[in-house]
C-alpha cells in the first residue's frame, strides 16, 4: 500500500529544483500511507512531477521503488494497491517474451500495460488500486481507480495547475491552494455523513469514481477543464448482466461455486512478504474470511478484535469463540471509553475530509491493534451489500408495502398525526403496551421510531423511503446555508439500473454509494493512519459478478439476509457460533455527548461560533442539541455530522 501525488504546472517556468521540492512536500504528507520509502520524478520542461510514498508489501528491495519506468522507458507509473493475480499475469507475459528484474507486482502491471494497453491490462487485473500513468511517447497522463473503489484518488485544478493525490492533504500542500468549501457537498455530507464521489468538500476537486479511467493529453490540457472519466468496469452493467444471465444451478451448486471463488480470492490476497492477519468481529463476513484463511494455512492465522466493557457494543466474546474453534492466533484488546475518546481529536487529520460514521473510532482502534503485529490484514467488508445483509432492505420493502395500502393523502395525514404528539408521549404509551407487542415491534426508542415511520409514510416512492432511511438530516438545506444538493446514484434517474425488484435496487444503490464512499473510506483511512494494508476478499470482482447472478432467494430468506454466505460458513464453523442478531461496529456516541464530550460539543455547537463560521443555520442545530441534552429524543447522529464538520473545519483552518 502506498500514497501517490503529482501535478502538471502549466506555468512551466518553475525550475526543476522547485518542482522537486514541491512534489516531495506533497508526497511527504502521505508518509503514513508509505513509511518505508519515497521516490519522485520531474520533467521541468513540461511542469510534470510525480511523487510516491511506499509501504513495502511485495518485494521489499529497492527494485520495487516508484515511480517505476517500464522496460522500454515509455511509461512511468505511480501505484497504490495490490494486483493479486500478478503471478498468473507474470507467467503469461514471460511466455510472450517479457523478462523481469524484480518480484514486485508493479513491474508486472507495467509490463501488462506495455503489452496490452492500460484499459485492457486493468481488465485482466484482479486487485485494488489507484494509479497514475505517464506515457512519455504520447504525452498523456492517465488516472485510474479499482472497480469498486477500495483505494482513493482525488484530482482537480488550482489556477493553472492540475493536481492529484491519494488524500486531500497532499493537494493542499500546493502553494496557493484555495480550498473553497463546496456548500452543496456539505449538504450531502449532512444527509449521508460522508461526501460521495465524484464530489469532494472542496470546489473544483473531485474523487475519481470507481472503475474509471481519466486521460489527460498534455497538448489538450486547459486550466479548469477535465474530460469526463470513462468506465472500464461498470457496477450498473454488472448488475444488469446478472439479471439477464441468472445462475441456474441448484442451491448446492451455488454453494460450491461461492466456496471455490472465495477460497481463490482469499488465497490470492494472502500473498505478502510481510506479516499478515485478519480483523475478526465474529460475524458472518469476517468469520468467513478467517475460516477460509485458516483452511489454507499451515499455521495459525493471526486475528484481531477489540472489545468494549459495555455489553451492547461488545463483539469480542463472539470473535473469541470463532477464533477458538478455528484455532487462530487470536489477540483481543478491551478498550475503555477513554481509549476511544482519545481517537476523536485525530479524526479530522485521519479522514482529511468531513466524515461522520462513528464506527470510524473502533475501526481505527482495531487497525491500530493489528498493526502492532502485522502489516497486512484481511477484512470481511462487503458481505451485506452483495448478499442482502442489511435489515434496511427488508424494512424498506415492508414500509413501502404498508404505505401502498393507503392513498397518498391518507399517508401524509397519518404522518402528520404521528408527529402531532411529542416523542415522549409515544415512549410512555408504547412502554405501557410493550408486554402485548410482538417481539419484532419492541424496538426502542419508540418515539424516535414513530417519528421516522411518519416521515417514511409521506414518501412518494420506495427510493424516497430508502433515501430517508439512510439519511441523517432529511432536510439538509434547512441546516446548510446557501447550499443546493448534488444528485447521487439514488436520486439521479440517469444512473438507475434496470432491476425489477426493490431490494435488488437498494443493494445496487449501496454498491455504488454506501460501500465505496462510507465503508471503504472508513477502513482505508483508519488502516492507513497506522500504516496497515487492508484487503477485502469479498470485493474480488469475480465474487461481485457472481453474487449479482444469484437470485434473491439465495440471499434473503425469512427476512434474514446472507443466506448463501451463512450456509457456506457453516461448512467451517458450527451454525450456533455465528447465528446471532446483527451488531453494528458502534460506540455509545449518544451517551458520550451528554457526558465526557459535552464541553467539546458545546464549544463546537455554540451559536456565536456557528453564526461566525457561516456554514449552518444555528437554530435547528441548537434545537436538537438542547433536546438531546434533555434526553428525548436523542439526536446524536445528526449532531455527530455537524460536530465532525466543525472539528474538521477547525483543523483545516
Amino acid at each position: 500500500m502506498c500514497g501517490i501525488a503529482g501535478f502538471f504546472d502549466l506555468q512551466t517556468n518553475r525550475p526543476g529544483e522547485e518542482l522537486e521540492a514541491l512534489i516531495r512536500s506533497m508526497a511527504g504528507t502521505l508518509s503514513h500511507r508509505g513509511p518505508d520509502d519515497a521516490g519522485s520524478w520531474v520533467d521541468a520542461g513540461l511542469g510534470l512531477a510525480l511523487g510516491h510514498r511506499r509501504l513495502s508489501i511485495i518485494d521489499l528491495s529497492p527494485l520495487g521503488r516508484q515511480p517505476m519506468a517500464s522496460a522500454d522507458g515509455r511509461y512511468l507509473i505511480l501505484y497504490n494497491g495490490e494486483i493479486y493475480n500478478f503471478p498468473v499475469l507474470k507467467k503469461e507475459l514471460e511466455g510472450l517474451g517479457e523478462s523481469f528484474r524484480s518480484t514486485s507486482d508493479t513491474e508486472v502491471l507495467l509490463a501488462a500495460i506495455s503489452r496490452w494497453g492500460l484499459e485492457e491490462a486493468l481488465k485482466r487485473c484482479i486487485g485494488m488500486f489507484a494509479l497514475a500513468l505517464w506515457d512519455r511517447q504520447e504525452r498523456v497522463l492517465s488516472l485510474a481507480r479499482d472497480r469498486v473503489g477500495e483505494k482513493p484518488l482525488y484530482y482537480g485544478w488550482q489556477d493553472r495547475t492540475f493536481l492529484f493525490g491519494s488524500e486531500l492533504k497532499a493537494l493542499r500542500q500546493w502553494p496557493g491552494f484555495k480550498g473553497v468549501i463546496d456548500r452543496n457537498s456539505l449538504a450531502l455530507f449532512l444527509r449521508l455523513h460522508h461526501v460521495p464521489a465524484p464530489y469532494s468538500i472542496f470546489q473544483g476537486i473531485h474523487k475519481l469514481p470507481p472503475g474509471t479511467l481519466l486521460r489527460l493529453p498534455w497538448e489538450e490540457m486547459s486550466p479548469g477543464a477535465c474530460p469526463a472519466p470513462c468506465p472500464y468496469w461498470s457496477a450498473r452493467a454488472v448488475v444488469e448482466e446478472g439479471q439477464r444471465h441468472h445462475f441456474v444451478g441448484t442451491e448446492s451448486q451455488a454453494l460450491e461455486e461461492l466456496d471455490c471463488l472465495l477460497q481463490d480470492a482469499v488465497k490470492g490476497q494472502m500473498v505478502a512478504d510481510v506479516p499478515l492477519g485478519a480483523l475478526l468481529s465474529g460475524g458472518i463476513d469476517s468469520s468467513t474470511v478467517v475460516a477460509l484463511m485458516q483452511a489454507q494455512s499451515s499455521r495459525p492465522i493471526k486475528t484481531f478484535t477489540i472489545g468494549f466493557h459495555e455489553d451492547a457494543f461488545n463483539e469480542a466474546v463472539h470473535a473469541q469463540v470463532v477464533a477458538r474453534h478455528l484455532g487462530t492466533d487470536h489477540t483481543e484488546l478491551y478498550v475503555t471509553a477513554a481509549d476511544a475518546l482519545a481517537v476523536i481529536p485525530r479524526l479530522p487529520e485521519l479522514y482529511d475530509e468531513p466524515f461522520a460514521d462513528s464506527s470510524q473510532i473502533p475501526t481505527f482502534l482495531v487497525c491500530q491493534l493489528a498493526r502492532s503485529q502485522v502489516t497486512v490484514a484481511l477484512t470481511g467488508d462487503a458481505g451485506d451489500e452483495l448478499f442482502g445483509g442489511y435489515p434496511s432492505y427488508v424494512r424498506t420493502q415492508e414500509i413501502w408495502d404498508l404505505a401502498q395500502l393507503l392513498p397518498a393523502f391518507c399517508r401524509q395525514g397519518a404522518g402528520r398525526f404521528l408527529t402531532w404528539m411529542p416523542v415522549a408521549f409515544w415512549d410512555r404509551l408504547l412502554a405501557l403496551l410493550e408486554p402485548g407487542l410482538p417481539p419484532h415491534l419492541r424496538v426502542k426508542p419508540y418515539g424516535e421510531k414513530i417519528y421516522k415511520l411518519a416521515e417514511y409514510l409521506s414518501a412518494g416512492s420506495p427510493e424516497e423511503v430508502y433515501y430517508r432511511l439512510i439519511s441523517q438530516w432529511h432536510q439538509p438545506l434547512e441546516v446548510a446555508r446557501d447550499a443546493g444538493e448534488y444528485p447521487t446514484i439514488v436520486t439521479d434517474a440517469s444512473r438507475a439500473a434496470a432491476l425489477p425488484d426493490l431490494v435488488q435496487r437498494l443493494m445496487y444503490y449501496d454498491l455504488g454509494l454506501y460501500l465505496p464512499d462510507d465503508i471503504l473510506v472508513k477502513v482505508d483511512r483508519a488502516a492507513m493512519g497506522v500504516s496497515l494494508e487492508t484487503r477485502v476478499p469479498l470485493l474480488d470482482h469475480r465474487v461481485v459478478e457472481f453474487a449479482w447472478r444469484l437470485p434473491l432467494s439465495l440471499k434473503i430468506r425469512n427476512k434474514q439476509g446472507k443466506w448463501l454466505l451463512r450456509e457456506m460458513l457453516c461448512r467451517y464453523v458450527p451454525r450456533e457460533l455465528v447465528e446471532r442478531p446483527k451488531m453494528g461496529f458502534a460506540v455509545p456516541i449518544a451517551e458520550w455527548l451528554t457526558g465526557p464530550l459535552r464541553d467539546w460539543a458545546e464549544d463546537l455547537l455554540a451559536e456565536p461560533r456557528l453564526q461566525q463560521d457561516g456554514f449552518f443555520y444555528p437554530e435547528p442545530i441548537r434545537g436538537k442539541w438542547q433536546e438531546h441534552l434533555a434526553g428525548n429524543p436523542r439526536w446524536h447522529q445528526h449532531l455527530w455530522n455537524v460536530l465532525m464538520f466543525q472539528a474538521w473545519l477547525e483543523s483545516y483552518r
